[in-house]
């Protein structure tokens, strides 16, 4: 969505000329409400929040600069061949003795941002249980104490938190005390939600509870380079010796520390030292809607679906012509991010969000994406990764398969079983009533054997009981008011279920 002002009986000459003035008339009334929300607060939080807004005063301003598409469509090109290194050169090289070095020079950042309302749970999504019991920051925690102890370094771990998730995550980080990883967290900006006719926000104080509950939004993960800056923290981590990140979603399980790549990054002599890398991997009919690099201007640049003029989306969903999709998992500069920061220069596309409020009120809500930044960066990289290190947990579905046999688990990281033929990944879709992790938990007496499973759909009311084997094309569908139970025991091979059964014979 793009705001334009247009209004009949304007000469051409002065409609340049009015658009400003409208603009600038929304600008000063942006600011005025803005300082109003502010006379509410008091203390730190007025501080905090001054710094929120003057992020989002930037933001806001050049929400009202933009006149059109984001790209004109016949700039862009492919990436030279050399932007995008295939993985398997890159781990073709040896690793040196000293990558304890290197490793010392590194900090893991999660994006900690994100509730598990999706999946019907309350709080954080990074402790929703999906292994052992383990939760997704677990997880995390033990991969990176098993890099300390094996290699004798200090890998801290960075939470990015936002205003949804800090409170309850701070509590659950006392359990992590006597692990050896230090752990810091920030919190990402509180922008206000506008009201979508008149582009002013919505909250009446700078509260966050009553009316005010669903008024503020954490403005995307783009927001990881302005509120790390203000934080102190990347000043401290620089301080400390740190001159690599390496971001990635919490809930993709595939994102741990690769030490070919961070061999790759560090060993670049200074005049050509990568700022920047972006793991990127192929296409499936899955990922049609992931954003992809293209060469546009010179620049390595990330293309994203909601930026592609309607008569050229089906062109970007082609698996023949934009063949890789990042994973959002970077490979950042500390120095590079500090150095565009201070001389505001980080460049990334907004991102219009749409929203409608419990109340039926309209607002959109202004976004930006970490990837998007890369054009910012000097010599910047693509690596197309397998992909093994694209395993993101969104929906249930996701979790079955995470939890199954299809994967071992080894120091907080999945791999994929020795055991299965084939190294791809099944399709598997659950139902409505799968929908939330509760009613999914109480459907499953215990996760089936999936090792020879190639696609799975399950429809309705339906039960697992234990020691379920499910192998080929397994498509089960309960009508309504029908259910369907699968006894302890059964093996589903290449079977369609369906109609009002209550036991399936074996």
């Amino acid at each position: 969505m793009v705001f334009q002002v247009s209004v009949r009986g304007v000469p051409n000459g002065g409609m340049a000329q009015f658009q400003e003035e409208m603009r600038q008339q929304l600008e000063t009334s942006m600011h005025a409400e803005l300082d109003k929300l502010l006379d509410t607060a008091t203390g730190v939080d007025k501080e905090v929040s001054k710094k929120d807004f003057d992020g989002f005063k930037k933001l806001f301003h050049r929400f009202l600069q933009v006149k059109g598409p984001s790209v004109d469509w016949p700039k862009i090109h492919r990436p030279p061949e050399d932007s995008i290194q295939p993985y398997d050169k890159i781990a073709a090289l040896p690793l040196p003795d000293s990558l304890a070095d290197s490793l010392n020079k590194l900090v893991v950042v999660k994006l900690n941002g994100g509730l598990g309302t999706s999946m019907g749970c309350k709080g954080p999504k990074s402790l929703i249980s999906v292994r052992n019991e383990n939760t997704f920051l677990d997880l995390t925690v033990q991969q990176i104490e098993h890099l300390n102890k094996k290699y004798n370094t200090d890998v801290p771990l960075v939470l990015m938190n936002s205003f949804n998730t800090d409170e309850d995550t701070k509590k659950i980080l006392q359990k992590y005390t006597h692990h050896r990883v230090k752990i810091h967290t920030f919190n990402q900006s509180r922008y206000p939600r506008i009201n979508k006719e008149s582009l002013l926000p919505v909250a009446t104080d700078i509260g966050m509870t009553g009316e005010n509950a669903d008024v503020w939004y954490p403005p995307g993960h783009g927001d990881i380079y302005a509120s790390f800056y203000n934080s102190g923290l990347l000043d401290q981590l620089i301080t400390e010796g740190k001159e690599y990140i390496f971001v990635s979603n919490i809930d993709n399980l595939g994102a741990t520390v690769d030490l070919n790549i961070l061999h790759h990054l560090v060993s670049q002599p200074n005049g050509k030292r990568c700022e920047f890398i972006m793991e990127v991997t192929d296409k499936t009919r899955a990922d049609v809607k992931g954003g992809t690099l293209i060469q546009y201007d010179n620049k390595l640049r990330l293309l994203e679906i909601a930026q592609v003029p309607k008569a050229h989306v089906d062109e970007f969903k082609s698996v023949t012509k934009f063949k890789i999709f990042n994973t959002n998992n970077l490979w950042i500069s500390l120095g590079a991010i500090k150095r565009l920061q201070e001389q505001n220069a980080m460049d990334m596309e907004i991102i219009v969000n749409p929203k409608t409020l419990d109340g039926g009120q309209n607002v959109i809500q202004l976004e930006t994406a970490v990837g998007a930044a890369i054009k910012s960066f000097d010599n910047a990289l693509g690596i197309n990764v397998p992909r093994s290190r694209f395993l993101p947990v969104k929906t249930v579905s996701d979790l079955l398969l995470v939890m199954s046999n299809l994967y071992s688990l080894e120091a907080g990281s999945l791999t994929m079983s020795q055991k299965r033929e084939f190294p791809t990944t099944p399709h598997v879709k659950l139902g409505s009533s799968f929908t939330k992790v509760q009613e999914y938990q109480t459907r499953f007496e215990s996760i089936p054997d999936m090792l020879e499973l190639d696609h799975l759909t399950v429809s309705g009311d339906v039960t697992f009981g234990k020691q379920v084997s499910l192998k080929g094309t397994v498509i089960i569908i309960a009508n309504h008011g029908d259910r369907i139970d699968i006894p302890a025991g059964t093996i589903l091979e290449n079977k369609i279920v369906s109609g009002n059964l209550r036991i399936l014979d074996h």
